[in-house]
C-alpha cells in the first residue's frame, strides 16, 4: 500500500490505536464500578485531582443521580484549565470542577489544594471521603510547605526536572515540600477515605500516582536530601540552584512524611482502577485484529522523551 491512500490509512489505524488506549483507562469505564454508595447516616465528601478529574466527576455524578443519592453528595475536583469546557452539556452541577494549570502549577492551583484540604477536614468519623485521582494531579495540587513559596517550588521542580531527575525521585523532593501530598491529605481527617486511581506511572506505584497525597510514604527526608545531592550540581551547570527554603525544610525533622505504620492508613483504603498496562493491552489488541503482529514493550520504559522516541524509532526499523 503506498502514496497518500497507504499514509492516511496508516494514520487511521495509528489513531485508532490511540482512542483504543485511552477508551480503556477512561472513567466511563473504570471509574463506575468502583464507586461506593454514601454512608449510613453521613455524608460522601468528593475531592480530586488529575488530567481525567473532570470526566471522573461527570461520571461519579451521573452514578449518584442514578441511584438517587446525590443530595448526599457535595464536593469538586480540579482539572487542567479547558477541560471542563469540552464536557459540553454534561459538566456536572453537584461536583463541581475547579481549573487550575498543568504541568506548571499556578495561584489557582494552590487555592484548590487549600479548598481540598479545607473540604476534607469537615468531614467526620461518620462521613466517607471519595478520592479521585489521576495523573497530573502532583501540579494541579500544589501546596508548598510553610516558609515556601509556589515560585520557588516551581524552579526546584524545572530544575530537578532538566538535570534529569525521573518520576520518583522527582516525587520523593514533592511529597517532602508539600502539605497535601505523601499521604497528608489522608492525615487532614479521621474519616473514612477511598481513593480510586488511574494510573499514568509505570509500576503503578500509589505513592507515585499525584506523588500519594493518600497514602503512607516509604522513602524519607534523607533520600529527599539524596535526590538534591545528585542532581545538585548538574542544576548548577546549568545555572540553577536549589532554593534554600528548600534546604531548611528538608532539613527539618517536623516535614516527615507520615509512614506505614501510622494507623490513619488503617481507615484508608486505595484502588487502582485503570493501569498503562491495560491500555497497552487494549492497543496491542486492536493491532493484531487488524492482522499485523506485535511488539510490546510494557509499560516500564522510562526516560526523556526525545531519547525514548529515537530508541523506539530504532526498534521498529529493526522490526522492519
Amino acid at each position: 500500500m503506498g502514496g497518500e491512500a497507504g499514509q492516511s490509512d496508516g494514520r487511521t489505524l495509528l489513531l485508532s490505536l490511540f482512542d483504543a488506549a485511552v477508551s480503556a483507562a477512561h472513567p466511563d469505564v473504570c471509574l463506575p464500578a468502583h464507586l461506593p454508595p454514601p454512608p449510613n447516616g453521613g455524608r460522601l465528601i468528593v475531592v480530586g485531582a488529575g488530567k481525567a478529574a473532570a470526566a471522573m466527576a461527570v461520571v461519579a455524578e451521573r452514578h449518584y443521580r442514578a441511584l438517587g443519592v446525590i443530595d448526599r453528595v457535595a464536593g469538586f475536583t480540579t482539572a487542567p484549565h479547558g477541560t471542563a469546557e469540552t464536557l459540553a452539556g454534561e459538566r456536572p452541577r453537584v461536583l463541581g470542577i475547579v481549573s487550575a494549570r498543568h504541568p506548571t502549577p499556578d495561584a489557582s492551583g494552590v487555592a484548590a489544594a487549600e479548598r481540598t484540604l479545607a473540604l476534607v477536614r469537615t468531614a467526620t468519623a461518620d462521613d466517607l471521603v471519595l478520592v479521585l485521582l489521576s495523573g497530573g494531579a502532583s501540579s494541579l495540587w500544589p501546596a508548598p510547605a510553610a516558609g515556601l513559596d509556589l515560585e520557588a517550588k516551581t524552579a526546584l521542580t524545572r530544575g530537578l526536572l532538566k538535570s534529569g531527575a525521573d518520576i520518583y525521585e522527582m516525587n520523593t523532593v514533592r511529597r517532602h515540600i508539600s502539605r497535601i501530598k505523601g499521604g497528608r491529605l489522608r492525615k487532614a481527617t479521621p474519616a473514612r477515605m477511598l481513593t480510586l486511581a488511574i494510573s499514568d506511572v509505570p509500576g503503578d506505584d500509589p505513592a507515585t500516582i499525584g506523588s500519594g497525597p493518600t497514602v503512607p510514604d516509604a522513602t524519607t527526608l534523607t533520600d529527599a536530601r539524596a535526590v538534591l545531592a545528585r542532581r545538585g550540581p548538574r542544576m548548577q551547570t546549568l545555572g540553577l540552584d536549589v532554593p534554600a527554603a528548600v534546604t531548611s525544610i528538608l532539613s527539618d525533622a517536623a516535614n516527615e512524611t507520615p509512614k506505614p505504620d501510622d494507623p490513619a492508613f488503617a481507615t484508608a483504603e486505595y484502588r487502582i482502577v485503570a493501569t498503562p498496562a491495560g491500555s497497552l493491552d487494549a492497543a496491542a489488541g486492536a493491532v493484531r485484529r487488524s492482522g499485523y503482529d506485535v511488539i510490546l514493550l510494557g509499560d516500564s520504559v522510562t526516560g526523556e522523551a526525545r531519547e525514548v522516541a529515537q530508541a523506539h524509532a530504532r526498534l521498529a526499523l529493526e522490526a522492519k
